[in-house]
């Protein structure tokens, strides 16, 4: 498929900014068409989705932590046909479950694969969603990212994490062509700038040539793209000054 929703915005993003339905109001004011929700947003997902309708926006893909999805595998596919999530993406893995060879980050993969395969059954798509860490090369020379996505997982690429790796985000963008679904477009900032927040920028504000890897984005498959920020003085600021960048990206 061809880039779909160029508009969309991580809530993750907003989530010390609340409530819901004001986050909502200034998402679809900035221009974003579309959100990302996060694993604490499921709670009740019909008041969700009255929300999101009422502030005329879509939630095409959600991420969701992998318990969720193995412990509470009912709930949260409900929960993603209520909201219309098509992709549910598991964006992370803490310091205890972190393989340090291939076979242990092989075996967390095929967790990974087992969760696909039944979401597969109920009509969803899974992803992952990367940090830093998936690129750092393990003592073979390989890299978790590898072991994670194997020969078939979908990949949600967080550009700015694998630059924060010290790797190459165009070369992992094209080793994967065809299976980068969706993107986050995030933005780093210049060396000793915005430290409380995290050295995190707005997009178009930082140092990520975004002009030229928005395209790679879309040439390796991307359907959706996703503007985030880990941690945001001001999310409104954040809203307006990304979608005003991400629609120039766009061409809209």
């Amino acid at each position: 498929m061809a880039l779909t929703d160029p508009l969309s915005f991580q809530l993750y993003s907003a989530r010390n900014f609340p409530p819901l339905e004001s986050q909502l109001a200034f998402v679809a004011a900035a221009g974003f068409t579309n959100v990302e929700p996060y694993g604490g947003l499921y709670g009740d997902p019909a008041a969700f989705a009255a929300q999101l309708k009422k502030a005329g926006l879509t939630a095409r893909s959600g991420h969701f932590g992998l318990d969720q999805i193995e412990n509470q595998f009912d709930a949260m596919v409900k929960a993603a046909q209520t909201l219309g999530i098509h992709t549910l993406i598991v964006p992370y893995v803490g310091g205890e479950d972190r393989g340090t060879t291939a076979a242990s980050w092989q075996a967390f993969g095929d967790r990974l694969r087992k969760a696909a395969t039944r979401l597969k059954a109920e009509g969803l798509r899974f992803a992952w969603h990367n940090h830093d860490f998936e690129f750092i090369p393990l003592a073979d020379g390989s890299y978790p990212i590898e072991h994670l996505l194997g020969d078939d997982l979908l990949w949600e690429a967080d550009i700015a994490w694998i630059i924060r790796a010290k790797a190459d985000p165009a070369a992992w963008l094209e080793r994967f062509a065809g299976r980068v679904k969706l993107v986050h477009v995030k933005d780093i900032a210049p060396a000793g700038e915005k430290t409380g927040e995290d050295g995190w920028a707005d997009v178009g504000t930082g140092i990520v040539d975004w002009k030229t890897l928005w395209g790679q984005a879309v040439a390796a498959g991307a359907e959706i793209m996703v503007a985030e920020h880990d941690n945001p003085s001001d999310a409104v600021r954040f809203a307006n000054t990304s979608a005003a960048a991400m629609k120039k990206l766009a061409g809209l």
